[in-house]
């Protein structure tokens, strides 16, 4: 019976030891709730609610991963909206390459436009190449680059800035004209703050930002979010 018991107690201890190395994530990188422990993240790549309207290859959790420099930096963004009684609300970070493929393989689908009119109204889907909103490849799989909004620190609730996430069209681009001032206003603060701390912006989705001198500028990551 005692070798029986030790038996188990051995398979539980590889068990155990299995699951660690396979959350082990490749040097570098950092889950973000160990550098800032009241991040709020939904990924929206781990539910439907998505311009795909599934769950994205790769997402299997709703955990963020970036790389350590970039985290280290957000901390400090974090910090100082909540000294205004604001926060951050992530809604992707480090990306998997299968996901871009994924993404690639849902817009060749032309027939599949289940989410057209919440994400993409005015855009053609046979046109989400040519536009640019779909890519081969993405900056979020090189692991510092995110999408993010502020929100209100006491209800939780994310600033209004024109547009939802990932709407595919001119109301997301950073300068679009037709903002009421407080939509105006809410993009500049959130503008001023991530280029203060070393993000730049992409001009045409207000939410995305990149790390300057990112550690991995030139690769392009596939391990999953677990």
């Amino acid at each position: 019976m005692k070798c029986k018991a030790l038996f188990y107690v051995i398979s539980l201890l590889f068990i155990l030891v299995g699951f660690q190395v396979k959350k082990a994530l490749p040097e570098g990188f950092v889950y973000v709730d160990t550098i800032i422990p009241d991040i709020d993240v939904e990924l929206r790549y781990f539910s439907s609610n998505n311009f795909v309207g599934d769950t994205i290859d790769g997402y299997k959790v709703n955990r963020l991963i970036l790389t350590k420099p970039a985290a280290e930096k957000l901390k400090l963004v974090q910090d100082e909206l909540q000294q205004q009684n604001l926060c951050l609300k992530v809604y992707d970070g480090y990306r998997p390459q299968r996901a871009v493929n994924h993404f690639i393989r849902w817009a060749k689908d032309l027939n599949d436009t289940i989410k057209k009119q919440q994400f993409y109204p005015e855009v053609d889907k046979r046109n989400l190449f040519k536009s640019g909103y779909i890519a081969s490849r993405s900056g979020h799989s090189r692991g510092s680059t995110l999408d993010l909004t502020i929100a209100d620190g006491e209800t939780g609730e994310p600033l209004d800035m024109g547009s939802p996430f990932d709407f595919f069209g001119e109301e997301s681009w950073v300068a679009d004209e037709d903002l009421t001032e407080e939509q105006r206003k809410n993009r500049e603060l959130l503008q001023s703050v991530m280029i203060k701390h070393n993000f730049r912006n992409y001009p045409k989705e207000w939410w995305h930002f990149t790390l300057r001198w990112e550690p991995y500028p030139k690769t392009y990551f596939d391990f999953e979010i677990e």
